[in-house]
């Protein structure tokens, strides 16, 4: 069974780890991205001058903009860039197909470029410049697109590095040549420039290795969210007597009385804006503290690698080896029903609700629960997408085989606060979107709680399981399956 860049292309893990790269998934985009900060805090000399080409970039834009304006088509050839989707890394539902920077990047970045950026590469406070500012102050800018803008810019790297990788370890019938077009910009001409590379290819397109300690997982280690929530501790570290009274004054004047957290955060917002010197400081504190940022890092990244290729590939082997599990179905929709409960089987009698547990909890999101769907799905005849928008939504998956033989799949966690309204409307609304009525509802409970609570939503919507509502015990400790079934039989 393949899912891995190391089983496509037939390399031992082993070498991958010794390399120092992450093996991903070529299945489907795994939820790791590079942060920028970790090539600032890095004493590797080659990280340290990719960070600092990206601060040269950056300040390169600013000039320009400063002394002659970017026009629409040099917004268009500076600041617009494709998602590098080789990389198989970022939070799309369907492969490995993102975004990209598009025009709402571009113009935060151009508006920024004269606010924000004014002292990029000049800074005083901090001890080096940061991209992340973009994403403290502008709503709409991200992770994602932090992520997307580093590693376009570290792109050249990329490729190189894995390139290298490939000519010492893959095979010569794995790979490619391929010509990638802006790998790297010429100050003098001021253009980017196309470059040759041979490279794993897979699907008529290359595919990347990154180093695994420039990954991270949810956040960057500078993120709006701790600049707003670690606002109180900031303060006491600013040494300027002055500004942490005027912070403190401002923040007063602009709190209601008795706030929540909501009305807090907002005035914090309010106050950063209104002294912006205060985000160098925040910045600041967290440079000194950027080995946290390793360890955090490398705890995330080994995260994934446990959830996501490790459990994965007991998963599958379980199902491959003790079900039918791989076997072609008659219809699609009997090939999801009967794959379900192939999975409800393996985690309620033989002890697979553990593949669904990390370090003794269980899986907290439903995005992560879909994506192992995904990635034990993958050996399917049909065509098995996870479906981004098609006119109503999102919903987990459309298994199809030609266009008049589809069904709907969803995973659902039994702990969703929403539960309940998506049960009573969410997959009578995808169905009429998608023009079919079959679809399955699979929903995941993980203690006795959870358990009571679907009952009593079941019971209140008078929904009972059959075909088209699944449901999975994947508590450690279950009562015997007879009392279960008497228990819904009861609804």
């Amino acid at each position: 069974m393949k899912i891995y860049f190391s089983d496509f292309f037939e390399v031992s893990p082993k070498d991958i780890e010794a390399y120092g790269a992450f093996d991903p998934s070529l299945i489907n985009d795994l939820p790791l991205f590079i942060d920028p900060f970790l090539l600032f805090n890095s004493e590797k000399p080659e990280y340290q001058e990719l960070h600092g080409n990206i601060i040269k970039y950056v300040a390169f834009l600013r000039d320009r903009s400063e002394e002659e304006g970017i026009n629409e088509g040099l917004i268009k050839a500076w600041f617009l860039f494709p998602e590098v989707k080789q990389t198989w890394f970022g939070y799309s539902k369907i492969g490995n197909s993102g975004s990209g920077l598009g025009p709402k990047f571009a113009k935060s970045l151009n508006e920024n470029l004269h606010t924000v950026f004014t002292n990029f590469g000049t800074e005083e406070i901090t001890n080096g410049s940061h991209l992340e500012k973009l994403c403290l102050i502008r709503d709409g800018v991200g992770r994602d697109h932090i992520s997307d803008f580093t590693t376009n810019l570290i792109k050249k790297f990329l490729l190189e590095y894995t390139q290298a990788f490939a000519r010492d370890h893959i095979d010569a019938r794995f790979l490619s040549t391929h010509i990638v077009e802006k790998v790297e910009f010429n100050y003098a001409t001021r253009s980017w420039m196309a470059r040759t590379f041979t490279l794993p290819t897979f699907q008529n397109d290359y595919v990347l290795l990154t180093p695994k300690d420039i990954l991270t997982k949810d956040e960057n280690w500078i993120n709006k969210s701790d600049m707003i929530g670690d606002f109180r501790g900031v303060l006491e570290s600013i040494p300027n007597d002055q500004l942490r009274a005027q912070l403190n004054d401002y923040l007063a004047r602009m709190l209601p009385e008795d706030p929540n957290k909501k009305e807090f955060d907002a005035a914090v917002v309010k106050t950063i804006i209104k002294f912006p010197e205060y985000i160098d400081y925040f910045i600041k504190l967290k440079e000194e503290n950027g080995d946290q940022a390793v360890k955090l890092s490398e705890l995330k990244v080994s995260e994934t690698e446990h959830l996501f290729i490790q459990k994965v590939k007991e998963l599958v082997s379980t199902l491959e080896h003790d079900t039918p599990f791989y076997e072609k179905a008659s219809n699609s929709l009997d090939a999801a029903y009967e794959r379900v409960i192939f999975l409800k089987q393996m985690i309620e009698n033989n002890d697979g609700y553990r593949f669904f547990y990390v370090k003794g909890d269980p899986i907290k999101r439903e995005q992560d629960l879909q994506l192992l769907f995904k990635l034990t799905w993958f050996a399917s005849d049909f065509d098995v997408n996870a479906e981004v928008n098609n006119g109503r939504g999102p919903v987990d998956f459309k298994v199809s085989n030609g266009s008049r033989d589809k069904s709907l799949v969803e995973f659902k966690l039994a702990s969703n606060k929403k539960l309940k309204q998506n049960l009573k409307h969410q997959v009578e609304v995808y169905e009429a979107a998608n023009g079919t009525h079959q679809s399955i509802k699979v929903i995941l409970y993980f203690s006795d709680s959870e358990l009571n609570k679907l009952i009593g939503i079941m019971k209140e919507l008078e929904l009972k399981e059959d075909k088209g509502l699944v449901l999975i015990d994947a508590r450690p400790n279950k009562v015997s399956a007879s009392n279960v079934t008497d228990m819904f039989e009861n609804v």
